[in-house]
């Protein structure tokens, strides 16, 4: 039974490569199991080699899995695969178009490709959905990076799944162009469109995503909202400026493990819930510290990351 809410759902999705003369087999996917909402942006995070691409490969049915079951938009990739790969877009991370074709040109060929009648085709609203409307016959060697990004969702969207994987959207480029791409990815979503997202940058998860997964060595290690997952770390950073230098730290500050930066400023790491601030402002006046400054921070999705993934050793 298909649950209705849910854009794709995966359990007990195994992949294992078979070893070529004296290879070792490799088991990319151990028995994974994941569920996105429709209408939700997912993060799908994890290191090189952690079984992102592959996951995502045999949702489009580009890779075999070895076992398991897998559902795009209702849709078993097994049993019903024209189906289901008409549910999905994949906007990979590299970037190639033929220099001499125009976006209104790879369109239609795309198009053509999944056999769409030229009757119903949406080319022109998908230039103007991608803000290329004024380029649709402009060579594509004359696009800016940002607009062969955009044309990659284009061409994704042809056949206009309701779910669009983007496959590090924003590897190698700029902080503005990456502002941009993230207001785009928020539009096609405020349009309906379930996104599914894998990126290394820790802060665009953070800023976009409703959900995360972290995979690492084949294996989900920690699937949340992402406002969960940001709190599993019972963690602040405390960091008061002295207003005279200190030479050396109390002992009273030492022994709630205090250390002195290289700015000359007092850091104390701490968990809330076993002391509070009100504490650590009582030990700076016990110690006689009067305190210029004062500030603190909050644990990121940076932290937890590291922290998860650190734990989990390869088998």
């Amino acid at each position: 039974m298909t649950d209705p809410q849910l854009a794709l759902e995966i359990q007990g999705l195994e992949k294992i490569y078979a070893g070529n003369k004296g290879t070792a087999a490799k088991h990319a996917l151990k028995g994974i199991d994941l569920s996105v909402r429709r209408g939700s942006i997912f993060g799908l995070l994890g290191p090189n080699g952690a079984g992102k691409s592959t996951a995502i490969n045999i949702l489009a049915g580009l890779v075999r899995k070895t076992s398991g079951r897998a559902m795009v938009w209702g849709f078993d990739i097994d049993k019903q695969r024209r189906n289901a790969k008409a549910c999905i877009g994949i906007v990979p991370q590299e970037i190639y178009f033929d220099a001499f074709f125009s976006p209104r040109e790879i369109l239609e060929l795309q198009a053509g490709l999944y056999g769409i009648p030229a009757r119903d085709r949406r080319t022109d609203d998908i230039l103007d959905a991608v803000s290329l409307l004024d380029k649709a016959d402009s060579y594509t060697r004359h696009l800016s990076g940002g607009m062969k990004r955009r044309l990659l969702v284009g061409k994704a969207m042809v056949h206009n799944p309701p779910i669009l994987v983007l496959d590090e959207p924003t590897a190698g480029v700029d902080v503005e162009l990456r502002q941009n791409l993230w207001a785009f990815v928020r539009k096609l979503n405020d349009l309906g469109v379930t996104i599914v997202l894998t990126t290394h940058y820790l802060e665009e998860a953070e800023e976009l995503c409703d959900e995360i997964a972290i995979i690492n060595h084949g294996e989900v290690v920690a699937c949340d909202t992402t406002a969960n997952l940001l709190g599993r770390l019972d963690e602040k950073v405390i960091i008061i400026r002295p207003a005279a230098p200190l030479a050396a730290l109390p002992d009273i500050l030492q022994k709630i493990g205090a250390n002195l930066n290289k700015a000359g400023e007092i850091v104390i790491q701490f968990n809330p819930s076993h002391l509070s601030i009100g504490k650590i402002l009582e030990k700076l006046q016990q110690a006689a510290i009067e305190i210029s400054d004062l500030s603190t921070q909050e644990s990121d999705l940076e932290d937890i990351f590291l922290q998860i993934t650190a734990k989990k050793e390869p088998t």
